[in-house]
């Protein structure tokens, strides 16, 4: 009988240091998505019934407007740096950060100004944080490796948000928002504990970016210089711009169109998230990845969610989020994947920073908007909008394809 890591959808997992990141990351991820779930529904809880979506827009934005402004010049930073040092020293602070917030709400100081400060200040970790992370991720392996790891990075982070928001379900009746941080702050002792544990020998280091210089233009130029690079970028910020706001929209949508009980918002993400991570592994089976599977996966997504939008009930929801999550961690998978195959290793820390700013960085856009269009126009077009301009996106990038020179997709 095979093992697990003799299959191709695992084989990242062959390697010890592999297994120690993956598995704690998992654990830290758990606690982190319970985290957000019990955020988003203790600033829906303190927020005015007028302003609820404005401000869950809001503090969104807050998290991720760091990652906006300066993730880009921290994935440069990551690059010049030992990115295994840096994401000891990043996730032993957002442990901080977590513990913090738990303390907070315990001595009932919690309320909209200090959420969105403490939102903040964990988005400017995240910002050091991502790129560090991620490029730990490309020296588990060897490159010929890099394509499975990144769909299971991907995996694991999604596997994991299948399981937070559904804990954060289960326990904030029982429990109360202080104890979901406080176990958040516990659960990063998972991937900081993994970190030591390495082998640093047998990592697959890069020479580090010589310092100074233009880093952040220099990857910009090798996006733009690279027609099916800049594709996919374009795509993956006008969808990750809109589509991606479900800690916005479905709050929303569960109460005001389904009338359902708030705890429906972490039981839907908990679906979602269980599609995307058979998502994530159906990429991870792969031996390779073409930008017209990428285009796939943009339009099941903009379908589901089209769809999710307008269904009379979350029984139906549920129904649908499975594709939703599908769509999502394919489009999030491949993505990645692109954006490093065809990328030196001295520079695949800014372009996974590009990646996150296109991905998380653009929140602080679409989160606010999202508020906006579900308090003006109702809480189905919060989501529905997303997915019409995900369509959007979708056929264009196939078009683009579909007239440039003939080539071969694989990348």
């Amino acid at each position: 009988m095979r093992s697990l890591t003799d299959r191709p959808t695992f084989r990242a997992l062959g390697h010890r240091n592999a297994r120690l990141f993956f598995a704690g990351l998992w654990v830290s991820q758990v606690g982190s998505w319970m985290q957000t779930v019990a955020t988003a529904l203790l600033v829906k809880r303190l927020a005015p019934p007028r302003w609820e979506g404005v401000l869950l827009g809001a503090a969104i934005a807050a998290q991720f407007v760091p990652m906006l402004l300066f993730g880009a010049w921290f994935g440069a930073f990551a690059d010049q740096r030992n990115r295994w040092r840096l994401t000891v020293i990043t996730q032993t602070a957002m442990a901080v950060q977590a513990v913090a917030l738990a303390m907070i709400t315990f001595a009932g100081l919690a309320n909209i100004p200090v959420l969105l400060v403490m939102a903040a200040v964990l988005g400017i970790i995240a910002t050091v944080d991502n790129p560090a992370r991620r490029g730990v991720v490309t020296e588990l392996v060897e490159p010929s490796g890099i394509v499975n790891a990144m769909a299971l990075n991907t995996a694991t982070m999604t596997g994991s948000r299948a399981i937070g928001p559904a804990l954060a379900a289960l326990l904030l009746p029982a429990v109360g928002f202080g104890w979901c941080f406080m176990i958040n702050g516990i659960s990063f002792a998972g991937i900081v504990g993994g970190l030591l544990l390495m082998n640093r020998e047998e990592l697959h280091h890069t020479k580090p970016a010589p310092r100074g210089g233009t880093p952040v233009r220099d990857a910009l130029r090798y996006i733009r210089n690279d027609p099916s690079l800049a594709r996919v970028f374009i795509v993956m910020v006008v969808v990750s711009t809109f589509a991606f706001n479900y800690q916005v929209a479905l709050p929303l949508i569960v109460e005001d169109r389904w009338h359902a009980r708030e705890s429906w918002f972490g039981i839907l993400l908990a679906v979602v998230s269980a599609g995307s991570f058979a998502g994530s592994l159906f990429v991870a089976g792969r031996a390779e990845v073409t930008e017209r599977l990428y285009y796939s996966f943009t339009f099941m997504l903009a379908g589901s969610a089209i769809a999710m939008a307008f269904v009379p009930n979350v029984w139906w929801a549920v129904v649908v989020s499975v594709p939703m999550g599908v769509g999502g961690a394919g489009f999030l998978a491949i993505g990645n994947a692109l954006s490093q195959v065809r990328t030196p290793g001295e520079m695949r820390s800014r372009m996974l920073a590009l990646v996150a700013v296109a991905f998380l960085g653009s929140t602080p856009i679409g989160g606010p908007i999202t508020g906006l269009i579900a308090d003006i126009a109702g809480s189905e077009w919060a989501l529905a909008y997303g997915g019409i301009l995900t369509l959007a996106a979708a056929i264009w990038g196939s078009l683009a394809l579909s007239r440039a020179p003939a080539r071969s997709e694989k990348w």
